[in-house]
């Protein structure tokens, strides 16, 4: 189902936004520090450490958490949908593989969001039978309630949303708003 521009708009005048900016900036220097600490062993092997975004929605976040890394990285993509445009998930589509072998190495899965978790346990099942030795996870965004999918956890999340629908840096809305500097909860009477 798709809208129009005045129908995305209208959306974001009745949304309420749940992080600003500086919310944001805060979460992705947090964020930052956490995986830093976490890859410290891994800095400095022989073969880089893969940075690997899950586009669309991990390309805001990876843009902006990529500048507060200071360590050596190749920089990859992946991307695996299960909403095209739409506010429920469907059947995970594959459209691209990661361009770099990721046999034998450390990546950074970057992800918009932690919903029920089928697209990420998805893609680390992927990079897992394709021979990666260490696989750590981090989303800006992970949505609370009891429909996680059993077998995925994330290892390091920038905030935390009730159950909502929500969009902006990074998440969209039926394909807008994936550029707001902001996370919005859309109105219940729009989705």
């Amino acid at each position: 189902m798709s809208i129009t521009p005045q129908q995305a708009q209208e959306v974001f005048q009745n949304s309420e936004q749940l992080f600003d900016a500086a919310a944001i900036s805060k979460a992705l220097d947090q964020l930052a520090n956490n995986i830093s600490n976490d890859l410290k062993d891994d800095i400095f092997q022989e073969q880089p450490i893969i940075v690997m975004s899950v586009m669309n929605g991990g390309l805001i976040l990876a843009g902006h958490l990529l500048t507060r890394l200071g360590f050596p990285l190749t920089v990859d993509f992946i991307h695996a949908t299960r909403y095209r445009n739409k506010t429920s998930g469907g059947e995970l589509e594959w459209k691209v593989e990661p361009h770099q072998s990721i046999e034998g190495r450390t990546l950074l899965i970057l992800d918009d969001i932690l919903d029920e978790g089928h697209t990420l346990d998805a893609i680390v099942r992927y990079c897992k039978e394709k021979g990666a030795a260490k696989i750590i996870t981090a989303v800006l965004v992970e949505k609370l309630h009891d429909r996680r999918h059993a077998n995925i956890k994330c290892d390091h999340v920038g905030l935390q949303v009730d159950d909502r629908y929500v969009f902006g840096f990074g998440m969209d809305f039926k394909g807008y708003h994936r550029n707001l500097n902001g996370v919005y909860a859309a109105s219940e009477n729009d989705y």
